[in-house]
């Protein structure tokens, strides 16, 4: 790889543009990926033209993210993280892909909009969806919209995953917030909720994210047998038909199952 000119960035400056930092690591990362073994602090200023005291700086705060490791000899490799960040990110494309068939065939059978949604920390995220195109009525359930656990159908089913600890933690944590005047605030309602979704596998949201909408939603399980993810049927509210519960949880089986899951 042939060497460029390097660039003198100085200490005081280099704060100052936060995308030509971006840019700056991401020519770290590259040259990294392109060595099978670590590279001294030289070399990568020399390969990516950068004034090694600024590849330094940078270098040290991708080590303390965990993008980068450096070893005692002062030499850097590609870190942990990016094992991690990658694993999720095949992880999930493999979801949505095999996921989508089943969730097609949901919608065609009941004519509603089927989301599929994941955890993020205290929320739930939806990365897939199928629209019903049968109403003009606003769905909050749009690819990357978030919403938090205990307001949706989805998140139930990770809050119940979590134990009693878990829970008294995350309301302690959120507060338990309202989107709705029908979205559940308090703790004793919130266990006596999801001791239902315990009992028959599928959480419900009745106008709790936001009104005029319902959920029906079952859990979607890995080879592991961990929840990695929710599918949900979304109606408007006048459309809402608790019977087709058992679809929405055998649709989620079928998922579960395509992924490696099996049911003990």
């Amino acid at each position: 790889m042939s060497a460029r000119k390097p660039e003198n960035a100085p200490a005081t400056g280099e704060g100052k543009n936060p995308i030509q930092v971006i840019e700056r690591m991401m020519k770290l990362l590259d040259v990294l990926a392109h060595h099978p073994d670590p590279v001294p602090l030289k070399q990568l200023a020399l390969e990516t033209g950068l004034h090694p005291s600024t590849a330094h700086r940078i270098l040290g705060a991708m080590t303390q993210s965990g993008f980068v490791e450096r070893s005692d000899a002062g030499v850097y490799r590609l870190g942990i993280r990016l094992l991690e960040l990658g694993s999720l990110v095949k992880s999930r494309i493999s979801l949505r892909e095999t996921a989508m068939p089943a969730m097609l065939k949901l919608h065609a059978a009941t004519g509603e909009s089927v989301n599929l949604g994941i955890r993020a920390g205290d929320e739930i995220v939806y990365v897939e969806r199928t629209s019903s195109g049968r109403s003009s009525v606003r769905v909050v359930h749009i690819v990357g919209a978030r919403a938090p656990l205990h307001t949706t159908a989805t998140g139930k089913l990770f809050l119940v995953e979590d134990g009693s600890e878990k829970l008294r933690d995350y309301a302690r944590r959120t507060g338990l917030p309202a989107s709705t005047p029908a979205s559940i605030t308090t703790l004793p309602l919130l266990e006596k909720e999801l001791d239902k979704v315990r009992r028959h596998a599928v959480a419900f949201d009745l106008d709790e994210v936001e009104a005029g909408v319902r959920c029906i939603a079952a859990g979607i399980r890995d080879d592991s047998g961990e929840l990695i993810a929710g599918l949900s049927l979304s109606t408007p509210s006048e459309r809402f038909n608790p019977d087709w519960a058992p679809l929405v949880r055998d649709t989620a089986d079928e998922i579960s199952k395509t992924m490696g899951y099996i049911k003990r």
